[in-house]
């Protein structure tokens, strides 16, 4: 074989080791590079046409182009290449060590590791699973089926341990509109008409003169210019609060520190700069406020009923302080829409604040007795998170059932029945309170509907919940860590205007009969003949309704009396 011959062979070959190093690392780190050996050519395009390539490119390659300047020697070339012809290509700067590398071994080997190594996720699951356990905090639900026939509500089966008639005390269905005959047969006439779904997001498929109706009856009730419906109240809040923060120029939010888990996401998520004020606490927001330009663009959010705790925010005050810094208030009424204010707008109607409050947000899930939520406000504000917010956008809209069902709720709460609904469930939260009170049941006072009574034990807090369930037929459902911190631990009672005396006094004494049987302490008020609390009912009843402070003056020696909580 003849010399050239000899270079020609090994031209190929180190044409092909550089370009299998080329599609190993070149294409990973390297593709600007312009060398068509290496970036534009197959293996087997390179073995068969190397000559040609050779005689048409190779004076354009500093590497080539020696190694056919010096045929004579070609052999030692190839073997050791000149290292100041190499520091000429661009390339081979790069990947001088690859391809001495690729020309020992010809082959490229990856770094791989035993199947064993592979992460187990299974494992990773269960230990995930078993630090619930291990603090009381993993939840099994509760197999209830809420019955919905004349006069059934709130009656259930539960099947957890066999079939068995429960009553329920800690629905959110605070009404019982689910089960009203006129909201089924709304949405029983929508499936009839329309069908189950909603064919698709608003965009393509999904929007209905229903979807209209719906959001032009929550802004009339709210007396905003719109409203905009999202599937739940979650995506409301998290959408919603993302959305502005995003969008308007340097914004800052205030956030409660006792907001719903759905805002706190849209906050975080949105990652602007971010301040938590103390729980319904206006002087400590205005003191956050008041280190921010007046000009910088600012949402201040929280909650008028909180979920958990039952309290009501102090909602003039937290919205004057707001609109005198210059921001936008974000209100959620979720827990209050369907329940207070004259035609069931919440807590804003109750108190003459719908002015006050920019954007309010609510649910179709509660009170309301269907599912969905929505916002309200200002036109081109609704108009510009419809148009922005992925959260409405991309999700398929809500179904004609639950708007139709959905509509006649607000109509039914809005009239002189839901107004009578609302002084009954008022007058039954009372009610049960009280007794639950008089019998030293540690129960957290509050203004709202919502009764905690805190156990402060995960453990021991969900043995009362299934020993109730399993031994008396009451439902009533543990709140255990995260939705209330540790050592908050708690029963959430709920009742309704469907909730007889008879059924309520049947609940107190079942439930004294257990506490006594774990052993559980009653810590509640119990208040002497002197306490000027118990001799001022006037009083209990304007700080039940929030409509005005307690007296500064009233002195009561009882731990956690609520007159002493609200003139602190």
């Amino acid at each position: 074989m003849t010399v050239t011959s000899h270079v020609s062979l090994g031209l190929t070959k180190q044409l092909t080791r550089l370009h299998q190093v080329s599609h190993y690392q070149l294409t990973k780190h390297f593709t600007t590079m312009p060398c068509p050996f290496l970036t534009k050519l197959t293996t087997a395009y390179v073995r068969n046409y190397a000559p040609t390539l050779l005689k048409m490119y190779g004076s354009q390659c500093p590497v080539m182009s020696q190694s056919m300047s010096s045929m004579a020697s070609a052999s030692k070339e190839l073997e050791e290449p000149d290292n100041s012809v190499t520091k000429k290509c661009p390339f081979l700067n790069e990947v001088t060590d690859m391809v001495k590398e690729a020309s020992q071994e010809d082959i490229i080997e990856l770094d791989s590791k035993p199947v064993n190594d592979v992460f187990q996720y299974d494992k990773f699951f269960h230990q995930q699973i078993l630090k619930k356990k291990k603090d009381h905090s993993y939840r099994i639900f509760k197999k209830v089926n809420r019955l919905a026939g004349p006069g059934q509500f709130p009656k259930a089966v539960e099947y957890s341990w066999g079939e068995r008639p429960i009553t329920v005390w800690c629905s959110n269905d605070y009404l019982g509109m689910s089960c009203h005959p006129e909201v089924k047969n709304a949405v029983r006439t929508a499936l009839d008409q329309y069908g189950a779904g909603a064919g698709g997001t608003r965009n393509i498929s999904g929007n209905s003169i229903y979807h209209e109706k719906l959001e032009n009856t929550l802004a009339a009730l709210h007396q905003k210019e719109g409203a905009l419906l999202f599937t739940s109240c979650f995506v409301a809040n998290d959408s919603t609060l993302f959305t502005l923060a995003k969008a308007l120029p340097g914004c800052h939010i205030f956030s409660d520190e006792g907001n719903h888990a759905s805002m706190i996401q849209g906050i975080r998520n949105s990652k602007v700069p971010k301040h938590i004020f103390r729980h319904n606490d206006p002087e400590h927001l205005e003191e956050l406020l008041k280190a921010v330009d007046v000009n910088v663009p600012k949402i201040v959010a929280f909650e008028t009923v909180h979920s958990m705790t039952g309290a009501v925010c102090p909602l003039e005050e937290l919205c004057d302080i707001a609109h005198k810094y210059g921001a936008l208030t974000f209100v959620d009424e979720v827990h209050a829409v369907g329940l207070y204010g004259n035609h069931g707008a919440g807590i804003g109607e109750r108190d003459n604040q719908l002015h006050n409050m920019d954007i309010i947000s609510g649910t179709l899930g509660k009170a309301f007795g269907n599912v969905g939520g929505y916002i309200a406000g200002s036109a081109s504000l609704v108009d510009m998170i419809r148009s922005y917010a992925a959260g409405f956008i991309f999700t398929t809209s809500l179904p004609p059932t639950v708007l139709a069902g959905a509509v006649k709720a607000i109509e039914i709460l809005a009239s002189d029945e839901g107004r009578e609904l609302r002084t009954r469930h008022q007058e039954n939260v009372k009610y049960l309170r009280n007794t639950l009170l008089r019998h030293g049941f540690p129960v957290e006072h509050t203004p709202s509907h919502i009764i905690p009574i805190k156990i402060g034990n995960p453990q021991q807090c969900n043995q009362v919940s299934d020993m109730l369930i399993k031994q008396k037929g009451h439902y009533v459902q543990a709140i255990n860590y995260p939705t209330v911190a540790r050592g908050q631990e708690k029963l959430r009672l709920a009742p309704t205007p469907h909730h007889t005396k008879e059924l309520m006094d049947m609940l107190v004494s079942d439930l004294e009969e257990i506490w006594i049987k774990l052993g559980l302490s009653f810590t509640g008020l119990q208040c002497s003949k002197e306490c000027k609390f118990c001799n001022k009912s006037i009083l209990f009843d304007y700080f039940e309704e929030r409509t005005r402070k307690c007296s500064n003056e009233i002195i009561c020696n009882i731990p956690n009396c609520p007159q002493m909580v609200a003139a602190l």
